[in-house]
């Protein structure tokens, strides 16, 4: 099952605390921004919260913060230009760069409109020149500053089932349908960017991008971690004493499993290529680890109980 949501909406230029959202501090490491990101996103999942409108946003500002501050380079600029220009810090360099600009000017030319010596005091650029030009350039020698497009967050749910072959899916992205291949592999938590299918530049700019993070179910009875697969096999006594073979089942059909004559409770044997595929690299997986729980045969006929006297009498 497929569900996809779009975190596109027009937000307000002021500042947004990526930091307080996850809970964490402005020196907190890659490993304790994933953690806090992690424990947040399963808190306000939306199939935790049914129709609950508060944990959906809740969940969209999570995955917000999580796609700055996890990403090293927008991290940077976020802390560099977060405060001083609010929801436009993806522009902050531009627009360092046109008030450089506009202060090598002012002793030479008068800018349109007249505000010639003005004090931006650091307040929102975009709004500023949207207000004096119409759209953000300067009327000055035809020059206009560009300003890339937002980006767009947005989540795709699957079942691990799903995740284990390459996927084809058709999304519709503010009115657009994109066509998407997952590769076969994908992790829970994991984010992918589809350059250019975000909001849209402005002044000729560039257009932002999707980027998708995916939430993978597991509905199996497989344990996966990474690339390999765990899996609890329940093994009779005798079966666990004699030895034997068992047919199990496996993410790619049933595999036919040899059981060692001896075998002790807990033990864990490897089928070896038999678990999750590695992600982008065709033909690679990684391995299942089958552990073996022995059951102790209950409700024993008289005879029996009588032939595990003998062994017992044997070991004496």
């Amino acid at each position: 099952m497929f569900n996809f949501i779009t975190n596109s909406e027009h937000k307000s230029m002021e500042y947004i605390d990526y930091y307080k959202i996850l809970g964490i501090s402005k020196s907190a490491t890659s490993k304790e921004i994933k953690s806090a990101y992690r424990k947040l996103a399963r808190k306000y999942h939306p199939d935790v919260n049914p129709n609950d409108k508060t944990a959906e946003q809740k969940f969209k500002e999570v995955n917000e913060a999580n796609e700055v501050l996890s990403d090293p380079e927008k991290r940077k600029k976020y802390d560099q230009y977060g405060e001083q220009y609010g929801k436009d810090w993806q522009h902050g360099e531009e627009f360092e760069k046109a008030r450089k600009a506009q202060g090598q000017r002012r002793s030479s030319r008068q800018y349109a409109g007249g505000f010639e010596g003005q004090d931006f005091g650091g307040g929102d650029f975009s709004d500023f020149f949207e207000s004096m030009f119409g759209g953000g350039g300067f009327s000055g020698g035809g020059r206009q500053v560009k300003f890339r497009g937002q980006d767009f967050n947005a989540e795709l749910r699957l079942q691990l089932r799903d995740a284990y072959t390459t996927q084809k899916q058709t999304l519709t992205v503010n009115g657009k349908n994109i066509r998407i291949t997952i590769p076969a592999g994908i992790e829970n938590g994991q984010t992918i960017k589809i350059a250019g299918h975000g909001g849209p530049g402005r002044n000729g700019g560039p257009k932002g991008d999707l980027y998708i993070t995916f939430s993978i179910e597991n509905n199996t009875d497989f344990k996966r971690d990474g690339n390999n697969l765990y899996k609890n096999i329940d093994l009779d006594l005798y079966t666990a004493i004699l030895g034997g073979e068992l047919t199990i089942n496996t993410f790619d059909g049933m595999a036919k499993l040899k059981v060692k004559p001896e075998t002790q409770n807990g033990s864990t044997v490897k089928l070896k290529g038999k678990g999750f595929p590695v992600y982008k690299k065709e033909g690679k997986f990684g391995d299942l680890f089958i552990t073996y729980n022995v059951k102790t045969p209950t409700k024993l006929s008289a005879q029996e109980k009588e032939l595990f006297k003998q062994l017992a009498s044997l070991k004496k």
